[in-house]
């Protein structure tokens, strides 16, 4: 029946659903099992509601809905582009996934304030798709940071020393960032186009000089901090602090893909690609997003804390999405379209695998892992695709990002970009592989009372997403059809 309905008014309903559940999650606060099936009723609905937008959008409809006028000029209005279709898909598919996972989680962990995470997690969601669909940069804006907001709690959850100064870093990094930065890059290009509408091809093209136009871009280089280009970068390792769950939201499903979906959507629909390559004012931000790839997974590297590992290789391959739209060249911008869709789904795979160790074996260091593949197969197996998947092996979903990136670089003489994405790759295989090695060929260690603690699989909801987020990043290599028709299809005019 929802996908019957009218585009705009589906739109609508994307919007309202997540903030509906919000409302209805904490009634049900004594009674954990309806709450959770009102979280998964409301994850569904998203879903299909955004599911049912899909064929006019392929169909080459840019359908709108609502327009306040805040004030002359300002509008909170929506539409839906190709770019924003495939976020929204992206974000509302992993929220069911991952709610699947949090009841395994929460419960298994005997986590506290259950109720007020899922709400939270609720309202995250719905500002993710606010961002999606956003028809300008006001509307962008009033949901990035909703979005801020709405996942502080979730990351100072435990509520700890640690929790807490995790969760300062993380609020004040990034709302510093949006209010000293982004907003002021919002407002000098509506000084100067008289539009901040997303508009295919740009507005801003023989509206500023090269140097303004360079100005701008890093302003909303460094505006956007959710993209987590270093040095702005370390509110990510902080916000480590939260829940697994929570780490997947951050990594996976809505933070960090808001933050590189952002610049990706200001480079075609506010710059141009052509007004931009006339400026001559991008490159400087291809050795900005090549050095914190390259930077990134040298941390990585030298962890062996599991999720820090995880979250400096978020900060890696985040800048693989702006080093490809700092490309500027349409096959490019292809490849950093589906890079944001394979590593949402690669690295939620990843953050469940972690999860399930912590879960089932109380574990969270490498070292601690060995032998741990056997005792745990689905989770080790799963997270062995995921890492194949960041290291770009075929046939995972990582392979197709990057070869449309290379294709790029090599079509435009950008011999940096491909030195920075062969150099990152061993990298990559560098710090995932041994942890592939060690939980499925070394011995376990002896625990000074004997046998080594035994111990299986975590619940099965934990498995269960995690499976099927690993499958995920299987068919998005073999089936990429949709995704790859959105992401080509954002760069017509």
């Amino acid at each position: 029946m929802m996908l019957s309905q009218p585009p705009e008014a589906l739109i609508l309903a994307a919007i309202l659903i997540p903030f509906i559940g919000a409302l209805l999650i904490p009634v049900f606060h004594r009674v954990p099992n309806m709450r959770e099936s009102v979280t998964l009723a409301t994850a569904g609905a998203l879903f299909l509601t955004v599911l049912g937008l899909l064929g006019p959008v392929l169909a080459g409809a840019r359908p709108e809905a609502l327009s306040i006028e805040v004030v002359p000029g300002l509008t909170l209005a929506f539409k839906v582009e190709p770019l924003g279709m495939l976020f929204a898909l992206v974000a509302s598919a992993l929220w069911i996934v991952n709610s699947i996972y949090s009841i395994g989680y929460m419960r298994g962990n005997d986590e506290p304030r259950q109720t007020s995470y899922y709400v939270c997690f609720a309202v995250a969601l719905g500002s993710t798709i606010g961002i999606a669909f956003a028809k300008n940069l006001f509307t962008l804006f009033l949901f990035y940071e909703a979005l801020t907001l709405s996942t502080y709690p979730l990351v100072a959850h435990k509520a700890n020393a640690e929790a807490i100064r995790g969760g300062r870093i993380y609020l004040l990094l990034l709302l510093g960032t949006s209010l000293v930065l982004l907003l002021p890059a919002i407002v000098l290009t509506w000084a100067l186009a008289g539009t901040i509408e997303f508009t295919p091809g740009g507005i801003l093209e023989g509206k500023a000089s090269g140097a303004v136009i360079g100005l701008l871009l890093a302003l909303y280089a460094f505006g956007i901090g959710k993209a987590a280009l270093m040095p702005l970068h370390f509110w990510l390792p902080a916000a480590m602090v939260a829940p697994t769950p929570v780490s997947a939201l951050l990594h996976a499903v809505a933070v960090v893909k808001a933050g590189v979906f952002a610049i990706v959507k200001v480079v075609v629909y506010v710059f141009g690609l052509d007004a931009l390559r006339a400026s001559g004012q991008g490159s400087w931000l291809i050795y900005v997003a090549g050095a914190t790839v390259i930077l990134a997974s040298l941390v990585a590297l030298r962890q062996d804390n599991l999720k820090k590992l995880l979250a400096y290789s978020t900060v890696s391959q985040l800048s693989y999405v702006v080093l490809a739209a700092a490309i500027l060249t349409p096959i490019s911008m292809v490849g950093a379209a589906l890079h944001i869709a394979a590593h949402a789904v690669s690295k939620i795979t990843l953050f469940f695998a972690a999860g399930s160790i912590y879960t089932a074996a109380h574990k969270t260091e490498i070292s601690e892992m060995k032998g741990i593949g056997r005792r745990m197969p689905w989770t080790m197996g799963a997270f062995a695709i995921g890492a194949l998947s960041m290291i770009g092996v075929p046939p995972t979903a990582g392979f197709l990002g990057k070869w449309f990136m290379l294709t790029g670089a090599m079509q435009t003489s950008q011999w940096f970009v491909v030195g920075v994405i062969v150099l990152s790759t061993l990298l990559n295989a560098g710090y995932f592989l041994p942890i592939v090695v060690t939980a499925f060929l070394r011995e376990p260690d002896n625990n000074p009372h004997g046998e080594h603690h035994a111990h299986g699989e975590a619940p099965w909801p934990i498995v269960l997403a995690l499976t099927a987020t690993a499958i995920g990043t299987l068919a998005l290599f073999w089936l990429p059809d949709i995704p790859l028709a959105l992401a080509r299809s954002m760069l017509e005019k």
